[in-house]
């Protein structure tokens, strides 16, 4: 008997406060900030749970007012809460947000130092008793930047996972900002001996169009992230090279943006089957070449990546749209969807992505 899907994801959530709409800090401080929660893995089961599918949380938090919240909204969007590890230790960390608007990227300042998850080694949690029941675990490169006890227990995570069969995915998720906690060391030089650790545990690993280069100085030829110009067919060699790194790995996935203001971004995504070495784009035009989402007027790009890791994983665990090129066009739509929605979680029913996979895309009113 074949057991029910059911996604976790381990890492660190945060407080998030946002200017309303794109006003900047120095115009709305002091005064109000609007309050929401995110964090990669958080992103991912709650975005799972709102298609349709089970989904588990799991992280470490101090126990109090705000944490209680945090869980109860998650209970209300229907992932199990029931395995978060509450401890004395730490607290939980915050992230300010400032949308970008036009030609004024976005930026992000962080006050996560001292976070529970920060704070907690391997050996504080049970990690088989989190995984009970879970078919498949996702982690990310942001939860092992924080600090040597959060690569570890991750790591750990991956490893007791991995043992027992349950499928592994892996976001690369560099972070710039973050990989501090070994003075002397180079972020990348960090991130990359610690991610490959993490990574070789995946069956499933995702980047963006710059992780890999990142991390493990695979390049795609002819791309240049800073213009927003992309080589689009340079990515397979990305993913081929990233399959012969991680022979494990079934699926390499990729989204691919192309920036061309705050506000307008193209964006798509690959997937590459290492078994049958194909590669399959997302979106496509009426001839079957690749032609991405050009998304005008973005609402809040925070959590695009997450929806996209989260369409994928919900694509890849449901068999009327597991096949490859069909997973990559569930993932990619879903990501789309994600940019009209404000705070870090995809507030998109299965059924709204199945609708712009038909071309339901035009924002006409439903009635």
């Amino acid at each position: 008997m074949t057991r029910k899907a059911c996604i976790a994801g381990f890492g660190e959530v945060m407080l998030r406060l946002c200017p309303a709409g794109k006003k900047r800090f120095a115009q709305v401080l002091p005064g109000q900030l609007d309050a929401t929660f995110g964090g990669g893995e958080a992103n991912v089961c709650a975005s799972v749970a709102m298609l349709g599918m089970q989904s588990r949380y799991l992280t470490a938090l101090p126990e109090n007012p705000i944490t209680a919240a945090f869980a109860a909204q998650m209970r209300g969007l229907g992932v199990d809460t029931s395995q978060i590890l509450y401890d004395k230790l730490g607290r939980m960390g915050i992230y300010f947000a400032e949308h970008g608007s036009a030609l004024r990227g976005s930026n992000v300042i962080y006050d996560r130092e001292n976070s529970t998850i920060s704070l907690l080694g391997p050996d504080s949690y049970d990690f088989k008793a989190m995984l009970d029941g879970v078919t498949h675990l996702h982690l990310s490169g942001i939860t092992p930047s924080l600090t040597e006890n959060a690569y570890r227990a991750t790591l750990a995570i991956a490893e007791t996972a991995a043992a027992q069969g349950t499928t592994v995915s892996v976001d690369l998720n560099y972070r710039k900002k973050l990989w501090n906690w070994e003075p002397g060391t180079a972020k990348n030089e960090l991130a990359r001996r610690c991610m490959e650790k993490i990574a070789a545990c995946g069956d499933v690993i995702i980047g963006n169009e710059e992780d890999a280069a990142d991390v493990f100085g695979i390049h795609a030829p002819d791309t240049s992230i800073e213009s927003g110009k992309l080589n689009i067919d340079g990515y397979k060699v990305v993913a081929a090279r990233l399959s012969e790194k991680f022979p494990k790995a079934k699926f390499i996935a990729i989204t691919l943006r192309e920036s061309i203001s705050a506000d307008h971004n193209n964006w798509g995504g690959m997937l590459y089957d290492c078994a049958a070495k194909q590669t399959h784009f997302a979106p496509l035009d009426g001839e079957g070449a690749y032609k991405p989402y050009e998304i005008r007027d973005i609402v809040d790009r925070f959590g695009g990546g997450d929806s996209f890791c989260a369409g994928l994983l919900f694509a890849l665990n449901t068999p009327e749209y597991a096949e490859p090129a069909t997973a990559i066009r569930f993932a990619v739509a879903a990501s789309a969807l994600k940019h009209t929605v404000s705070g870090d979680y995809n507030f998109s029913s299965k059924a709204d992505v199945v609708g712009l996979m038909k071309g339901s895309g035009s924002g006409r009113v439903q009635r």
